[in-house]
């Protein structure tokens, strides 16, 4: 087994500002529509009578997710081309002279990385930043963050994905993920039945 890259994202720390969504937008001049990384604002609770008064049990949290360059992943093994590979480095990439555009990683990707560009009729999605993480330097998302809650790490491969199945996550073990999240004191409130995505128009690709 070997170390790979992972972000850590920190719950807890994360205002919302959606600066690592719109550095990533800027870096690689996404066009209206694709976001590689996108922020999910998730919400639930609301009011509950307690005697003659009203207690409010609201709360509300972020988690910031692009491309976690899983393991095991199922962007790949669903690919009819081929087009989609993980390198020797961990790295997920998409060869964009070999894919074309039928969108089924897009559908089978738990996470929604991968963006089809209306402009190239190809599919896309984070690459890590792989010339930043080349020279040296973090990728944008992580540089750009004001509360440092998003970080890039190193994992070992086999490693538990921790506090990755949050909601609104899917279960980790599908792809193992390189993301770690540390959740916010009320994620273990959250649950399909008790919370939801309250900007959904804004990160569905």
């Amino acid at each position: 087994m070997g170390a790979r890259y992972a972000f850590r994202f920190d719950q807890s720390a994360c205002s919302g500002c959606k600066t690592c969504q719109a550095a990533c937008k800027d870096r690689h001049g996404l066009p209206v529509g694709v976001l590689w990384r996108r922020v999910y604002e998730v919400a639930g609770g609301g009011w509950e009578r307690v005697g003659e008064a009203w207690h409010s049990d609201a709360f509300a949290y972020h988690l910031s997710l692009a491309c976690n360059h899983c393991a095991e992943p199922i962007c790949a093994e669903v690919c009819p081309t081929g087009a989609i590979v993980r390198g020797d480095d961990g790295l997920v990439r998409i060869d964009r002279e070999t894919c074309v555009g039928c969108r089924y990683c897009a559908w089978a990707c738990p996470y929604g990385a991968p963006q089809f560009d209306e402009r190239s009729g190809t599919m896309t999605k984070c690459d890590l930043c792989a010339a930043d993480l080349a020279a040296g330097r973090p990728p944008a998302c992580v540089s750009s963050c004001p509360m440092r809650a998003l970080e890039l790490v190193t994992i070992e491969d086999g490693a538990d994905a921790a506090g990755a199945a949050t909601f609104p996550l899917p279960d980790p073990a599908l792809t193992s993920p390189g993301l770690v999240v540390v959740p916010h004191r009320d994620a273990p409130r959250a649950g399909p039945r008790t919370a939801r995505v309250a900007n959904r128009e804004e990160v569905a690709p």
